[in-house]
Formats: C-alpha cells, sequence, structure tokens
C-alpha cells in the first residue's frame, strides 16, 4: 500500500511516464506514510479524451492516490500537495496548451483489504 495510478493525456509528449512515476514514488516514501517496498504505481495514458468541450488545446495528468483508511484529513492533503509539487516539477509544459495537473486521494477500507507476497 499505496496504490497511485496516474492517467495522462497523449498530447504530452514531454511526459515521461517512467520519470514521473519515480518522482512521486520519492515524494510518497519522503512523506514518511509508508514503506518504499509497498507503492505500487503505474501510468495509463489515453489516446482519446476530452477537456471541457474545446477539441484542442487542452491536456491533463491525473493521479490517484489509493490508501488505507485510518490518515487525518491533514496527512491526506500533505500527500496531495507532494504528488501535485512533484507533478508541476516533472517537465517544462507546453506553451500554448492549457494543461490540468490534479491528485486525488481515494480511501480503500482496512478491514477489507487482502494482500500478501510471494516469492
Amino acid at each position: 500500500m499505496p496504490h497511485l495510478t496516474v492517467e495522462y493525456s497523449n498530447n504530452l509528449p514531454q511526459f515521461e511516464a517512467d520519470k514521473a512515476l519515480m518522482a512521486l514514488n520519492q515524494a510518497l516514501v519522503a512523506s514518511g506514510q509508508f514503506e518504499e517496498i509497498g507503492i505500487k504505481s503505474r501510468t495509463v495514458r489515453f489516446d482519446k479524451f476530452l477537456v471541457g468541450t474545446a477539441p484542442t488545446g487542452r491536456a491533463f495528468v491525473h493521479a490517484k492516490l489509493a490508501i488505507l483508511t485510518g490518515r487525518t484529513v491533514e496527512i491526506k492533503q500533505t500527500l496531495s500537495k507532494s504528488l501535485l509539487d512533484a507533478l508541476q516539477a516533472m517537465c517544462v509544459w507546453p506553451a500554448g496548451l492549457q494543461v490540468q495537473l490534479c491528485v486525488e486521494v481515494q480511501e480503500i477500507e482496512r478491514e477489507s483489504y487482502a494482500k500478501t507476497s510471494v516469492g
């Protein structure tokens, strides 16, 4: 735990998914909330997307952090801000393209979550 999913639009050629995952994972480790080995992150690039109603000129990167219940609102806000800061610093965002960066913190019910490691 946690699970981090980064969704992004395909009109961001300068967005390097591998580097993004590393930067975001490092931010999560630095938070002191998670063990390094427990972080699972992945990216999903969308070829078909629409931001608002404009057919062009817009893009997005949306990070969804799923964590077990039990953390305070302040801790969740700190996690969200640190991930957003990492996203902003990730690359030079293209001029003329409105890029929306956002972070969402979701909770997974601790009592029903199951996990094991093999190998």
